[in-house]
C-alpha cells in the first residue's frame, strides 16, 4: 500500500471521529425539561469551560436578608448669605453757618485772573459768618494786561465799580502775562525792556482808574509755582505791582512766603491757617486748594477788617440800641469814688479800626511777625513758658530756686 493511499485513510478515520464527537456533545448540550425539586444538570461545557446558565445564589432559611437602606432625597444645604456689611458713611462735615446779609452791608470788589477767582472763594468762607460784608468777585481766568484784544480791563472795571459800588477795590492779576504784547501794532518778546516798559505804564494806568473815585485800592501779589521760570517771572512782575499800586496810594499784600519753605522755594503741601500741614496747590502746581485758598485771603482778610471797621464784626449775638434799652446803669454815688487811672491798651490797636492807643500815644510799631502770622506762613509755634505743663523743653534755666527742705 502506498503512502498515498494510506494518508487518504488516515484523514478518513480522523473525520468519522470527530463526527462522533460532535453527536455525543450535542446529546450533553440538549437538557431535558427540569422537575421540581431534581438537582441541576450541568453540561459537559460547563464542568469544562464554565459556560451555560449561572446558578441562582444560595438561600439560607431563617437569615434576614440584607436589604440596603433607601436614601431619602437629601435637602439641599442653603448656605447662609454673606451679610454685606454696609460701608460707613463718610464723616458728614457740618453746614456751613448761613448768615443773612444786612442790607446795608459792605461790598468789597475783586478782579482778575484765576488766581482772583480763589481769592475770592477764599474770602467768601472768610466773611460767611459777617453780616456787614458782602464779597463780590468779578474773575476772567485767562485775562490780564496784555491781551487787550482778548479781554480789556481798563473798559470792566468801571461798569464793574458802577454796577457794585465797592467800598474796597482788590486786584490780582499776572499769572497770565508771559506772552508777547502788541505795542503800536508791533508784537513785542515777553521781558524785553520794551514789553516791561509798556507793562508798567499798563499797570499804574489800572491801579490809578482803581482809585479814580478815592476807593481803597488793595493789590494782591502773585504767589510763586512750580514752574521755576514762571516763578522768576512772577518776581519782577511783583515788584512792578507793588511800586505802581503805592504810587496811586494803593496797598500792595505780599503772600510770597505764605507758599515757599525756608529756603523759599515752592511747595506744594504747608501750614493753614491754623498750623496744620495740608496740601495748598494743585497737582498742576499751578491753581490752588481749598485749604490754599483759604490761606490766600487770610493775608487780605485783615487789611479788610482794618479799613472796614465796624462792619467787619462777626459777632450776631450783640444786641443793638434797642436791646439796650432795659438795661439801667446806676451812676456813683460822688465824684470821689471814682478812681482815675491810665487806660490799658490792647496787644494791637489796629484790630479795631484805630491808629492810636486811648491815651492818644502814637502806637507802637512792631518790626517782628505775630506769633499768628508766624504760625500760619512757617508753621512755627511760640515756645511755651517755662514751667507750664506743654512746657517740654528737656534743658530748663534754673529760673526757680526751690524751697530748702529743713531737717530736724
Amino acid at each position: 500500500m502506498s503512502t498515498k493511499t494510506a494518508f487518504r485513510r488516515g484523514m478518513k478515520w480522523l473525520l468519522n471521529g470527530l463526527i462522533v464527537i460532535a453527536v455525543g456533545v450535542t446529546a450533553f448540550v440538549v437538557e431535558p425539561p427540569r422537575q421540581a425539586g431534581a438537582q441541576e444538570r450541568r453540561s459537559i461545557l460547563d464542568m469544562l469551560f464554565g459556560f451555560g446558565r449561572r446558578r441562582p445564589p444560595p438561600v439560607y432559611e431563617d437569615v434576614p436578608i440584607y436589604e440596603p437602606r433607601q436614601r431619602q432625597p437629601q435637602q439641599q444645604r442653603q448656605r447662609p448669605r454673606k451679610v454685606k456689611q454696609k460701608a460707613k458713611p463718610a464723616p458728614v462735615e457740618p453746614a456751613p453757618v448761613v448768615v443773612e446779609k444786612l442790607d446795608n452791608a459792605k461790598k468789597v470788589l475783586v478782579v482778575g485772573d484765576f488766581m482772583a477767582g480763589s481769592l475770592g472763594d477764599g474770602l467768601k468762607t472768610a466773611f460767611e459768618t459777617t453780616p456787614g460784608i458782602v464779597i463780590e468777585t468779578r474773575a476772567n481766568g485767562s485775562s490780564g494786561l496784555v491781551r487787550e484784544d482778548y479781554f480789556n480791563w481798563p473798559e470792566s472795571l468801571p461798569a464793574y465799580v458802577a454796577e457794585i459800588k465797592p467800598s474796597i477795590v482788590i486786584v490780582s492779576l499776572g499769572a497770565n502775562e508771559r506772552q508777547q504784547m502788541s505795542i503800536d501794532g508791533e508784537k513785542e518778546k515777553f521781558r524785553t525792556d520794551r514789553w516791561l516798559s509798556e507793562y508798567t505804564r499798563r499797570t499804574g494806568a489800572f491801579a490809578a482808574l482803581a482809585r479814580s473815585e478815592n476807593i481803597p485800592l488793595l493789590w494782591v501779589g502773585m504767589p510763586p509755582f512750580q514752574s521755576t521760570a514762571m516763578t522768576a517771572d512772577m518776581v519782577t512782575l511783583n515788584g512792578i505791582f507793588r511800586t505802581e499800586t503805592e504810587k496811586v496810594g494803593g496797598t500792595f499784600i505780599d503772600i510770597w512766603d505764605g507758599f515757599v519753605d525756608e529756603g523759599g522755594k515752592f511747595v506744594m503741601t504747608g501750614s493753614d491757617i491754623n498750623g496744620q500741614q495740608v496740601r495748598l496747590r494743585g497737582s498742576d502746581g499751578i491753581n490752588l486748594t481749598k485749604a490754599g485758598k483759604r490761606k490766600l485771603a487770610f493775608y487780605v482778610e485783615k487789611d479788610i477788617r482794618k479799613l472796614l471797621g465796624d462792619a467787619a464784626a462777626s459777632t450776631l449775638d450783640v444786641p443793638g440800641a434797642d436791646g439796650l434799652k432795659d438795661l439801667v446803669v446806676a451812676a456813683p454815688t460822688a465824684n470821689e469814688d471814682i478812681i482815675q487811672t491810665q487806660p490799658i491798651s490792647l496787644d494791637d490797636p489796629d484790630l479795631d479800626g484805630g491808629a492810636s492807643l486811648l491815651d492818644g500815644a502814637t502806637a507802637l510799631i512792631s518790626n517782628g511777625k505775630s506769633p499768628r502770622d508766624r504760625l500760619v506762613e512757617k508753621g512755627e509755634v511760640a515756645d511755651a513758658p517755662i514751667g507750664r505743663v506743654d512746657d517740654f523743653r528737656l534743658a530748663k534755666p534754673q529760673t526757680v530756686i526751690s524751697n530748702p527742705v529743713i531737717r530736724n
